[in-house]
Order: structure tokens, then C-alpha cells, then sequence
């Protein structure tokens, strides 16, 4: 049997990565053109993220998805206004708007070993210089799509379907632990 110490074999990684489940939030997908995405936000006081890219300010962020399609995620409590200001912005404009509130949650993973926890199950390069702060994708998580969000160096922000949410936080323990 192979000494398992020896140094050859490289590092050994050992991951705490903690995980939580944020608090609930308001999700928008928002689908338009540059120009009324560019009004809606702006009437957020957020700026249009460019491709790849967040915006964030006071607690509401806007990820980009798609071309035309992004994910606005507000606080809960700010739902109002943040409905009085999109029906503002973007009355008349051709544009669509549909709560996604109820079929997602949001988790957070963190701590030194995060991109090494989810490159085990996620196809991408999770390196700081391939997916730096402030970039979010829609992707795969083992058989889950989610959207990965780089909300610090070591921290990353998933928005995942509810129904698969026990699935992804048991992978993540998994990768974890091994």
C-alpha cells in the first residue's frame, strides 16, 4: 500500500468551507433591450452590469444573464418600491418583467477552499483571475443549474431552485469533506 504522506502525491486540501442559506428575497427577471434595462436600473440607483457582471447598491443587485435577460434581487421589505419604480421606468417600453421570488433560494459558501469545494462540481475555471469579484453566471452544480455569483474573493453567492436546494448544500458537504 502507497505511504499516503509522501509529498509527491502534492497537497493535501483540507475544505471548511461554512455554508448558509441567505434571507429571503425579492428575484425579478428583468428581458429588454440594453436601453430599458438601462432605465430600470438606473431607477434603482444601480448601474447596467456589463456581460458577466453584477451591479450592486443597498442591498439590490442586478446580474447579468443573457444578452437581454438579468436577475434583479432586492430585500424583501423594499418590494414596493422597488415595483413602483420598474412600473415608472419601464411603462410603455417593450420589456418583461415576472416575479421569480418563490422558485429560488440563495446560498452562500465561504472561506479559503470555496473554489476548490465547487469545482467539484461545477465545470468552470473558478480561479480569482478566470471569475473574479463581481462576476456571475448561470451554470451547473452537479445535475442543478444555478447562478454563481463572486460576491467576494472568498465568497460566493448561488441562487439555486428551492427543490434542488438540499441537493446542492449535501454535494457541497460532500466536496467538502473529501
Amino acid at each position: 500500500m502507497r505511504d499516503l504522506s509522501d509529498a509527491r502525491q502534492g497537497p493535501r486540501i483540507t475544505a471548511s468551507v461554512p455554508l448558509r442559506t441567505l434571507a429571503p428575497a425579492c428575484r425579478h427577471i428583468l428581458r429588454g433591450e440594453a436601453a430599458v434595462i438601462a432605465d430600470a436600473a438606473a431607477a434603482l440607483g444601480l448601474a447596467l452590469p456589463a456581460t458577466c457582471r453584477a451591479s450592486e447598491r443597498d442591498h439590490r443587485a442586478l446580474l447579468w444573464l443573457g444578452p437581454d435577460e438579468f436577475l434583479l434581487i432586492t430585500p424583501l421589505e423594499t418590494l414596493a418600491a422597488v415595483a413602483a419604480a420598474l412600473e415608472q421606468a419601464l411603462n410603455g417600453a417593450v420589456h418583461s418583467c415576472v416575479d421569480v421570488s418563490h422558485r429560488q433560494v440563495a446560498l452562500e459558501l465561504a472561506g479559503p477552499s470555496v473554489a476548490t469545494v465547487l469545482a467539484a462540481g461545477c465545470p468552470l475555471d473558478l480561479d480569482l483571475e478566470a471569475f473574479p469579484v463581481g462576476m456571475c453566471t448561470r451554470t451547473l452544480f452537479g445535475k442543478a443549474e444555478i447562478v454563481l455569483w463572486r460576491t467576494a474573493v472568498g465568497t460566493f453567492r448561488l441562487e439555486v431552485a428551492r427543490s434542488f436546494a438540499a441537493y446542492v448544500s449535501r454535494l457541497v458537504a460532500v466536496a467538502a469533506r473529501d
